[in-house]
């Protein structure tokens, strides 16, 4: 072989071995101390063996004149690969790597992965694990975090975005994330906030430490950032196998059918047993959701969140669709800000992706009280009521037992245009509950009367009250309901729906964008 081309064929080897150690070993090794996987072991966890296409492997930082430290790949890893043998593009910052730190070429070279994502209509997925913006390159590395975030909100609603936390990602990093779809995050290893514990410390005297502030915890149960949380990286690359099963690549693409071996005209007979008569009696909703789904599977997402609204992905009949569900044993199935943003911002990605929603409806109404009042429940509850009026994916809702109010109404009701309502025997559909009702209609009657003679008549009407609204007829005779039917039909029946929905068509009217309540 000729000499120049073996030695071109050497240093090319010795390029990509040298870009392939990141930080080197020492950092690798302080790495894996941590319990964190090293940037390409990550991509090599999470694709499809031997499917990972790297670009721009030996970019380097342009450098400054406070640092003339560089490295082939300037701290982060991008390129293409399959999961589950669907294409994907990901980036993987490289902790090893000056803290995985955002410099300008480091930024410019996830802006170019994205954009490769978009126009070729792929989910972008990122890894993050950083430090925050280079303090050396100044307002350059601003800039990346700009150019970056225009991306997020240009991608939104065309591909998947996806967000693995997997270490630091603090200051003005947290945008990224917190624009994309869904973020998942490692207990004890991954955390996020916008200032740590040592500026609190000093601005309002506050001891926190980093994962109170902004652990996997924390955002997963009681900020609501984080979607998933996990408890090691290798099941974290599990969930996210198992969220890109259900979601399409991009908008306007067709969602394949999910294999299952289940017969979509079984009985559920499971429900029938878990759904009591007895309004005032809590019951688990996951229960419902099991026996109708495919192979009992159901990918819950925001599942520490707002724990008294249930939302997720699953399939019927092999047709993926995504599920809203009231939870009757958190709350009493209530709505208030929390679960409303919850599912409004789940309704809102299925309605972008073309996945038709199904709604299970058992609420009593939107949760009273000052807190609720003064943190804007009416605004935060339109935004339900909103994210389901807007949407024009095949809706079907199935009312298993009361739907009051305000809240019967942004549950997928039929007067905001839900295409199919079906309801149990055991639904209640009324303004509000018996007892509340005639406490209101029959005050007068009820004046003056104590002890026995008040428990006959409240008891009397209370049993006309609920003659005349505590069943599904009144809205069934009113075209409100489509059907009634018997809960162990629910999923054939839903199955049909959907079948016959398939095609569905809605134009809206010409605007540039509504005015949803932010």
């Amino acid at each position: 072989m000729d000499q120049v081309l073996t030695e071109k064929r050497e240093l090319l080897l010795k390029l990509r071995k040298a870009s392939e150690i990141g930080g080197g070993d020492a950092r690798i090794k302080k790495q894996h101390e941590q319990n964190k996987y090293t940037a390409r072991e990550r991509i090599d966890r999470l694709v499809d063996p031997g499917s990972f296409l790297e670009f721009d492997r030996f970019v380097i930082s342009k450098g400054s004149t406070l640092s003339k430290e560089s490295f082939l790949g300037d701290g982060v890893v991008t390129g293409i690969a399959t999961i589950n043998g669907q294409k994907v593009a990901l980036y993987s910052q490289d902790f090893t790597v000056m803290g995985g730190s955002l410099g300008a070429a480091h930024a410019k070279k996830i802006c170019k992965i994205m954009d490769f994502a978009l126009e070729n209509r792929i989910p972008i997925i990122g890894i993050n694990d950083s430090g925050g913006a280079r303090i050396q390159e100044g307002v350059e590395a601003l800039a990346g975090y700009g150019e970056i975030f225009y991306r997020n909100v240009k991608c939104s609603g065309v591909i998947p975005q996806i967000s693995l936390i997997m270490g630091p990602c603090a200051g003005g990093a947290v945008y990224s994330p917190a624009l994309t779809d869904f973020i998942f995050m490692v207990d004890k290893t991954s955390y996020m906030f916008v200032t740590g514990p040592d500026v609190i410390k000093t601005v309002t005297h506050e001891d926190v430490t980093k994962d109170q502030l902004g652990g996997a915890g924390t955002h997963a149960e009681k900020s609501g950032v984080a979607q998933f949380k996990c408890t090691n990286e290798d099941e974290c690359f599990e969930r996210v196998r198992e969220l890109l099963a259900y979601i399409p690549s991009a908008n306007y693409t067709k969602n394949p059918v999910k294999y299952t071996s289940d017969p979509v005209y079984r009985d559920n007979n499971k429900i029938k047993e878990t759904v009591p008569a007895n309004p005032k009696k809590p019951y688990d909703m996951k229960e419902v959701i099991f026996d109708i789904v495919d192979d009992g599977e159901f990918l819950e997402v925001h599942k520490d969140y707002a724990k008294n609204i249930i939302v997720g992905f699953a399939s019927i009949g092999g047709i993926k669709i995504g599920i809203v569900a009231n939870q009757p044993a958190v709350l009493a199935g209530v709505l208030d800000i929390d679960s409303s943003e919850k599912a409004a911002r789940f309704v809102r990605f299925c309605d972008a992706f073309d996945m038709p929603i199904l709604t299970l409806v058992d609420v009593p109404g939107f949760l009273p009280g000052t807190v609720q009042e003064y943190g804007g429940i009416i605004k935060h509850g339109s935004k339900l009521l909103y994210a389901y009026c807007e949407a024009t994916v095949p809706l079907i809702s199935v009312t298993t037992r009361k739907s009051y109010g305000g809240a019967y109404l942004v549950m997928a009701s039929k007067h905001i245009r839900t295409d199919v309502n079906l309801a149990y025997p055991t639904a209640e559909i009324a303004v509000m509950g018996a007892e509340g009702a005639i406490n209101i209609i029959y005050r007068h009657e009820l004046e003056g009367l104590t002890g026995k003679a008040f428990e006959d008549k409240k008891a009397e009407l209370i049993a006309k009250y609920e003659h005349e609204f505590a069943n599904p007829y009144r809205a069934a005779e009113l075209g409100f309901m489509d059907a009634v039917i018997l809960p162990e039909e629910t999923r054939r029946r839903v199955y049909e729906y959907l079948v016959a929905l398939k095609s569905k068509k809605q134009e809206k009217p010409k605007r540039k964008h509504g005015n949803i309540q932010l």
